[in-house]
C-alpha cells in the first residue's frame, strides 16, 4: 500500500504494532503517532495494553478508508490539501476519532472547521460542493453543523446579490423619484443550475432558508422548475443485470425518489400567484397522479391550478387516466375538481371584496373576463371528451354545470359538446336527452347554431321545438326593427329594465352593484326631500308668530308673496307678484329659503 510505504520511510527501524481495519482496507500501523493525536484509538490501544500487536476495528468510520487514510497522514506528520472536496470527510473523521485540541495543538479538527468558516462558507459554489459531500454523511455531518453552515451560507450569498442586483437597477426619474431601470428577471440568477445536482432532501432545505432570507418568488421557481426538470427526466442508470435486483423492483424504487422529488416541490411552491406557468403545474399534477403522491399534495395543485385557470389550454386539461382499462380516456373527476376549486375561488373572492367594488362604474365585474375564459375552455373541453364511449352522463353533465349559468353569454359551443356527445352516445333515451338537453340555453344561441339545432335530428323534440320557438322571436324583432315607425320590440336574449329588473346577460355581482347605485340615489334624493321640508316648517314657525304679533294688511300682502315664492323642487319665483319693491324682511326671507333649497 502507497500508504504504508510512506509511512515507512519515517519509521524505517520500526515494525508495525497496530493494525486498524475500516470499512474498505486494512492499515497497518504505528501506535505511537496516532495515540498522540487521535483519543478514540488511544482509549482503545489501551485496551490491548499486553499484546505487542493489536488489531483496532472502526467499521462505522464516516468515509470509510479514504477519510481515515487522510486522518492517518495527519498522524504522521505527511501535508496534504484541504479542498472543498474532502472537508466534510475530515469534519466528520476527525471528530469520530476524536483528533481535537484537547489531545494536540492545532488539531485536525480545528484545521478543518477554520477552513469550513474562512473559506467555504465565503463562495457559493464551494458551499453547494461540500453539501454534495455531506450526503454520504449524514447524520453526522448534520448533527456537526456542516450542513447547516453551509445552507445558510446559500441563502445568504443569494440574498444579497439579488439585494445588490436590484439598487444597480435603480435610477432618479425626471421628476426626482427612485425607480427600476429594466424590469428584474432570473437570468442573472446563475446558482439555479448549481443547485440541480443536490439530493432532495438537502435541496429542500437550501430552498426554506432562502425563503426565509426572502429571495425573490420568481428566483423560486426558477429554481423548482430547473430542479423538477432534471431529477423527473432522469433515467434509471444504475439497474444491470449482474444485481441482485430486479428490474421492476429497481424501476420501483426509482419512482419512490421521483415520489418523494414532487411532493417536495410542491411543498417548495411560493405562495404568490403566476410565479411558475400553470403548464409547469399541470405537469406537476400528472407526475403526482402517475407517481401516487400523497392526496393532500394532489389537492394542493388542484388547489392552485383552479386559482388561475383562466391561464390553462385545452392540452393541459386533458390529464390522462391512468386507472384500469375499463375507465375513461381522461382524468375527468380531476378536472371537475380543478373547476370546483375554480368556482368556489371566485366566490370567496366576491365575500371578500369591499363595497366599493360594486359601487364602480364598470359593468363587469372584475372576474367576469376570467370566468368567459373558462366557460370557452370547458366547452372545448366537453367536446374533446365526449366520444369517449366510457364517458357516463352524469360525469358528462357535471363538468357542464360546473360553472354558474352567467358565465356562459352564448352557448354555441355547450351545444356543439351536447350534439357531439349525442353522436357519440346514440342509444341514450328520451329521458337522459331531455335531461341533458336542459343545460342548454336556447335564447343565447347564435342565429347559425340556432338553425343548426332546429334541423338536428339527434336533439329532443321539445327542444326542436324552442329553437324554432325562439328563432320566429329572432325574426319577428329583426322584421320590427326595420320598420321604424312601429314601437320596437325588446330583443329576447338581451332584454334589461332600468329601473331596478335584473338583466339576463349580466352576473348576480353586477345587478347587484345596479341596484345598489340605483338605492344609494333614491337615498340622496330623499335627504335633499327631508331638509327643504325642515326649512319650510322652520319658515312657517316664523311667519306664524309674526301674525299673532300684526294684523295689517301690509303684512299680509307680504306673506302672500312670501308663499309664492316657496318652492319644492326647484328656483323659488314670483309669478304674478305686482309689488315692484319687497320688504327688506321679504328679501332676506327669500335668499334664505333660495340658499336652502338648492
Amino acid at each position: 500500500m502507497e500508504l504504508l510505504l510512506s509511512f515507512c520511510r519515517i519509521f524505517r527501524d520500526v515494525p508495525s504494532d497496530i493494525t486498524i481495519d475500516v470499512a474498505g482496507g486494512t492499515f497497518a500501523l504505528h501506535k505511537f503517532p496516532l495515540v498522540s493525536r487521535s483519543g478514540r484509538i488511544r482509549r482503545l490501544v489501551a485496551e490491548y495494553r499486553d499484546s505487542d500487536i493489536s488489531k483496532v476495528e472502526l467499521p462505522n468510520l464516516p468515509g470509510g478508508a479514504e477519510s481515515f487514510e487522510l486522518a492517518a497522514k495527519f498522524c504522521y506528520g505527511i501535508n496534504f490539501e484541504i479542498t472543498p472536496a474532502n472537508v466534510a470527510q475530515l469534519c466528520c473523521v476527525s471528530d469520530y476519532l476524536e483528533m481535537t485540541d484537547d489531545y494536540s495543538k492545532d488539531s485536525l479538527g480545528s484545521r478543518s472547521e477554520e477552513y469550513l468558516d474562512s473559506v467555504v462558507c465565503k463562495n457559493l459554489e464551494m458551499c453547494v460542493e461540500v453539501l454534495k459531500q455531506c450526503e454520504n454523511l449524514l447524520p453526522l455531518a448534520d448533527e456537526l453543523k456542516v450542513v447547516g453552515r453551509c445552507v445558510d451560507a446559500i441563502a445568504s450569498k443569494t440574498c444579497a446579490e439579488q439585494i445588490a442586483s436590484s439598487f444597480s437597477r435603480l435610477e432618479y426619474s425626471s421628476s426626482g423619484r427612485l425607480h427600476m431601470s429594466r424590469p428584474i428577471k432570473c437570468e442573472g440568477d446563475w446558482w439555479i443550475e448549481d443547485l440541480s445536482v443536490l439530493r432532495v432532501d438537502l435541496y429542500q432545505r437550501v430552498i426554506t432558508a432562502m425563503k426565509c432570507r426572502g429571495v425573490r418568488p420568481e428566483s423560486i421557481g426558477a429554481s423548482l422548475i430547473n430542479y423538477a426538470e432534471k431529477e423527473l427526466t432522469k433515467k434509471t442508470s444504475f439497474w444491470n443485470s449482474s444485481s441482485g435486483q430486479s428490474r421492476n423492483e429497481v424501476i420501483s424504487g426509482n419512482d419512490g425518489y421521483k415520489r418523494q422529488v414532487v411532493e417536495t416541490i410542491i411543498s417548495l411552491l411560493p405562495v404568490e400567484k403566476l410565479v411558475v406557468s400553470i403548464s409547469f403545474l399541470f405537469g406537476l399534477l400528472r407526475s403526482a397522479i402517475l407517481l401516487d403522491c400523497s392526496v393532500a399534495c394532489r389537492l394542493e395543485l388542484e388547489r392552485r391550478i383552479g386559482s388561475q385557470l383562466d391561464l390553462a389550454t385545452l392540452d393541459d386539461l386533458l390529464i390522462p387516466s391512468f386507472r384500469h382499462a375499463g375507465d375513461t380516456l381522461f382524468d375527468v373527476d380531476t378536472v371537475h375538481r380543478i373547476l370546483v376549486n375554480f368556482s368556489q375561488q371566485d366566490d370567496s373572492e366576491d365575500d371578500l371584496e369591499d363595497a366599493s367594488v360594486f359601487e364602480s362604474e364598470s359593468l363587469q365585474s372584475p372576474s367576469q373576463g376570467a370566468l368567459f375564459k373558462v366557460s370557452k375552455l370547458v366547452d372545448n373541453y366537453l367536446a374533446e371528451i365526449a366520444p369517449d364511449a366510457n364517458l357516463k352522463l352524469n360525469k358528462f353533465m357535471v363538468i357542464a354545470e360546473s360553472l354558474p349559468s352567467h358565465a356562459r353569454t352564448i352557448h354555441d359551443g355547450l351545444y356543439r359538446a351536447i350534439d357531439v356527445y349525442l353522436k357519440a352516445h346514440q342509444n341514450l333515451s328520451d329521458a337522459d336527452k331531455r335531461k341533458l338537453c336542459k343545460l342548454i340555453d336556447f335564447q343565447k344561441l347564435s342565429q347559425e347554431a340556432g338553425s343548426h339545432a332546429a334541423q338536428n335530428e339527434r336533439l329532443p323534440l321539445q327542444s326542436i321545438v324552442q329553437v324554432l320557438y325562439f328563432e320566429q322571436l329572432r325574426l319577428r324583432n329583426a322584421l320590427s326593427c326595420s320598420f321604424p315607425d312601429e314601437d320596437p320590440k325588446p330583443m329576447f336574449h338581451s332584454w334589461r329594465v332600468n329601473s331596478g329588473a335584473l338583466s339576463a346577460s349580466m352576473s348576480p355581482k353586477d345587478n347587484y352593484a345596479s341596484l345598489r347605485r340605483e338605492n344609494r340615489e333614491l337615498k340622496l334624493e330623499l335627504a335633499r326631500m327631508r331638509m327643504r321640508l325642515n326649512d319650510l316648517e322652520k319658515e312657517h314657525v316664523c311667519m306664524k308668530r309674526t301674525m299673532q304679533k300684526s294684523n295689517s294688511r301690509k303684512f299680509m300682502s307680504s306673506f302672500s308673496k312670501k308663499i309664492g315664492k316657496l318652492s319644492f323642487f326647484g328656483h323659488s319665483s314670483s309669478r304674478g307678484s305686482s309689488s315692484p319693491t319687497p320688504s327688506r324682511q321679504s328679501q332676506r326671507t327669500d335668499s334664505k329659503v333660495t340658499e336652502r333649497t338648492y
